[in-house]
């Protein structure tokens, strides 16, 4: 169960990763928006930091996305990037 959890949270990092790059916008922006370094940010889309469901609403904001294209664990571009 841990590793699925692990991987399903790799997952949504990955996902917001793939999306930022879409749309060209760099980590310094999210961060800006989000009100939080880069550091910070970066380690949200390493998987490093567990992301909060506040947070999670926050990113599909700027990102301009439904929430769940970032928490779909089954995109078929996940298996390639993880």
């Amino acid at each position: 169960m841990k590793d699925t959890l692990n991987y399903k949270i790799k997952a949504i990092a990955v996902n917001i990763r793939h999306t930022r790059e879409q749309l060209n916008y760099t980590q310094e922006y999210l961060a800006a928006k989000l009100n939080i370094s880069q550091n910070a940010y970066s380690k949200i889309e390493l998987g490093y930091t567990k992301i909060t469901v506040e947070r999670l609403f926050q990113v599909a904001a700027i990102l301009d996305v439904d929430i769940y294209s970032l928490i779909d664990t089954e995109r078929l571009s996940l298996v390639n990037n993880l």
